[in-house]
């Protein structure tokens, strides 16, 4: 039982990261370089991603000040990312991945539910409450755990949700 909306919230992103870093752990780590296509992300580039944008949602929305248009996109992620955006070796990658959501785990906890029920105004100009953002960044990370997964068969990999779904079958 959860105590409140933000644990069962914290929950569901802990579950998304774990979908995530399942994905990439089923890749070998000479497939980090690959691109499924042509102008697609690699792996790494994908993970980099998913990692840069949950610093910038923790990094914002814990703020008292939240505001998604401080600085223009590629300076916020970099505010919030830094070094993360250089990362490329498999074990880093999923290393930061579990690192990252423990502390921004942390970060709402600190930040609390009532914090996280208040209104900001969202990168669209409306307005919206953290905790509606934060289902938007954890719904953005299962989009791309889907992706991986699809990234997973195009290398001619089955997918870790399948295998998970075969073995309990």
């Amino acid at each position: 039982m959860f105590k409140s909306i933000l644990d069962e919230t914290l929950e569901a992103w802990a579950d998304a990261r774990q979908g995530v870093i399942d994905e990439l752990e089923n890749l070998p780590a000479d497939r980090f370089a690959a691109r499924p296509v042509p102008g697609m992300r690699s792996v790494a580039e994908m993970a980099v991603h998913i990692l840069e944008v949950a610093q910038m949602m923790a990094g914002e929305l814990c703020r008292e000040d939240t505001d998604f248009r401080r600085h223009p996109w590629p300076e916020l992620i970099r505010h919030h990312a830094g070094e993360l955006l250089d990362l490329t070796d498999r074990e880093e990658l999923l290393a930061a991945l579990r690192t990252t959501l423990r502390e921004g785990v942390d970060r709402f906890r600190e930040a609390g539910e009532v914090h996280m029920l208040q209104t900001i105004e969202r990168f669209d100009g409306e307005r919206g409450t953290r905790l509606a953002w934060l289902n938007h960044g954890i719904a953005q990370e299962m989009y791309h755990r889907g992706q991986l997964a699809v990234y997973a068969r195009l290398l001619g990999e089955v997918p870790a949700l399948t295998k998970r779904i075969e073995a309990a079958g």
